[in-house]
């Protein structure tokens, strides 16, 4: 599933690929996600805790970068990761890239996740929705790591901390599932 994202901040392109140069500061922006070690200035690790509804996963996440242009304003990251419990994987790849825009900067974040096992199973409008909401989250505090004043940027990757999912999320994805059903019986 591809997912999309895009936000303009106030700064010149230097300062936002300095940030996403920067992926021990990024990493805690992904709600749920913890670095948990460097291995070296292009691969790292990381836990990352995800709800689906009354579900909690656990995931043991191995992040790299993979490409650099810098004079294109493009990185791509990708994360492969496994519940550590056995019930499934997840594949993403993270591109970036940066457009200059009369002193902002334009950031457009394209994701392309792929889930396996019994983890893929958990129905797609809920896993589409929570994957989504991260996507936003994660744009939000990099924006907030950007412009805001240091104390409120920290206060954004503190709230990244907690992982994204609940009860209200979980209710919500029913409801539209069981919408889509009865649209596609009346046709």
């Amino acid at each position: 599933m591809k997912l999309e994202n895009s936000f303009e901040v106030p700064v010149q392109p230097e300062k936002v690929w300095d940030l996403l140069m920067d992926v021990p500061r990024i990493v805690p922006c992904m709600p749920g996600a913890e670095l948990t070690e460097v291995v070296d200035d292009s691969h790292w690790k990381a836990k990352m805790t995800v709800k689906l509804g009354p579900i909690g996963l656990v995931f043991g996440t191995a992040v790299a970068r993979e490409e650099v242009d810098e004079a294109g304003g493009r990185v791509k990251l990708s994360a492969d990761a496994r519940e550590l419990r056995g019930r499934g994987a997840a594949r993403a790849t993270i591109e970036s890239s940066l457009v200059s825009a009369n002193g902002s900067t334009r950031v457009a974040i394209v994701t392309d996740l792929a889930l396996t096992g019994s983890v893929a199973q958990y129905g797609r409008g809920l896993i589409q929705d929570i994957s989504s909401q991260m996507v936003t989250k994660f744009a939000d505090c990099l924006r907030a790591q950007l412009v805001a004043a240091p104390g409120e940027a920290e206060q954004a990757i503190a709230r990244q901390a907690r992982p994204v999912g609940g009860l209200r999320l979980a209710l919500g994805a029913l409801g539209r599932a069981i919408k889509r059903l009865f649209t596609r019986r009346e046709r």
